[in-house]
This record gives C-alpha cells, sequence and structure tokens, in this order.
C-alpha cells in the first residue's frame, strides 16, 4: 500500500509541475528565464570580470555583456531562433552551458581592448554556471525553446 501512495504523490507532482508550466504565459517565461540565467552565471572564472549583464528579451534575443575592471567590454548576441542545441559539460555545483546555433549567428564584439576592437560572428557561446540542477536545465532548455518557436 506504502508503494501505491508513493506513485500517487510522484504523479500529483508531476502534474502540478506540468500544469504550471504550461499556464505560464511570455512575461512569466520572460521573468523566470532572466532570473535563472542571472542566478546561474557564474564569473568566478573570470576575475577581472566588473560586472556582467546576461538577458533574454521579449523579441527572443539573448544578450551577454560582460565589462572588465580595465574598461574592456565583450557582447554576445543572438536570436534564439537560431539556437540549434544546448549542451551542459560539469556537475550541479559549477559548469558549462554550451548554446551552439546553426551557423555563425553569434555577434562576438570586443571594445575597449589593448589589442583593438573586434566585430566576428561564432557558432557557440560557452556560458561558466554554478548551481545548475538537472531540474533548472530542463526549465532553461523549456524557456529556450519557448523563445525560439515564438513568432514562428
Amino acid at each position: 500500500m506504502k508503494k501505491i501512495g508513493l506513485f500517487a504523490v510522484v504523479i500529483c507532482a508531476i502534474t502540478a509541475i506540468c500544469s504550471f508550466k504550461s499556464s505560464m504565459n511570455e512575461q512569466d517565461w520572460l521573468l523566470w528565464t532572466n532570473k535563472c540565467l542571472m542566478q546561474s552565471y557564474n564569473p568566478l572564472p573570470d576575475t577581472k570580470l566588473k560586472k556582467f549583464e546576461f538577458t533574454v528579451t521579449s523579441d527572443s534575443f539573448i544578450r551577454l555583456r560582460k565589462t572588465y575592471a580595465k574598461g574592456k567590454e565583450e557582447y554576445y548576441s543572438f536570436n534564439l531562433h537560431q539556437l540549434n542545441d544546448i549542451d551542459y559539460f560539469g556537475s550541479t555545483v559549477t559548469g558549462t552551458l554550451q548554446l551552439k546555433t546553426v551557423a555563425d549567428d553569434i555577434i562576438v564584439q570586443t571594445r575597449n581592448d589593448r589589442k583593438g576592437d573586434v566585430d566576428s560572428m561564432t557558432t557557440v557561446l560557452n556560458v561558466p554556471v554554478r548551481n545548475m540542477e538537472p531540474e533548472r536545465l530542463d526549465s532553461l532548455r523549456e524557456a529556450f525553446n519557448f523563445f525560439k518557436g515564438k513568432g514562428l
């Protein structure tokens, strides 16, 4: 009898989570995704990083801006419609979220660098993250898919 009771609790929890996600509107997804990205981004590998901004916009763009102590800025941006795959390497404590696009669809701009300003494109954005539980990663993937499918 105890196994049946536990099974019922698990089914109720899964149903509650699924109904919560299905009832989320665009604004809910936007708020959750931005909160998740800001909380999960791990600036520690970048010791000279002064500040960062990591956002998903309502028009389905991911933007990451990093500003360093001496004024150098790095800016990454791409539309989630171009997102091809998401990989994660690491543990639940720290790891790398790898966002891949179909082609060189990720804009990379560097400003105020001693080596000069550079504008380029790439296919992969590696994002250092922390506290990435499997459920959080799945929800982030679902949010990216929501924005990827938006407007199609």
